[in-house]
């Protein structure tokens, strides 16, 4: 079922899309090889427990925090300009 001017399964097509963009985003965001034992952005010691925990960490928690507040800000528009997409 179409509705408007869309062809069958377009709406589909954007959800799928628009998921696959988020995993792809999520996988370049998430850390690979040793960790950092002090933090890239305010020089503080990351924990031990912190880097076993996450391979490839790179700030502390606090830091980690303010950057992921960031990202949600700058994400957090319509990338494809579809109102179908804006409703969640």
């Amino acid at each position: 079922m179409a509705s408007g001017w869309a062809r069958d399964g377009a709406v589909q097509e954007q959800i799928d899309a628009s998921v696959d963009d988020a995993v792809q985003q999520a996988r370049r965001r998430l850390g690979a090889g040793e960790s950092r034992k002090e933090c890239s952005a305010c020089g503080e010691t990351i924990p031990e427990a912190r880097r076993k925990a996450l391979p490839g960490v790179r700030n502390c928690v606090a830091c980690q925090q303010e950057e992921d507040a960031e990202f949600r800000m700058v994400s957090s528009f319509n990338r494809r300009g579809n109102k179908d997409s804006q409703l969640r």
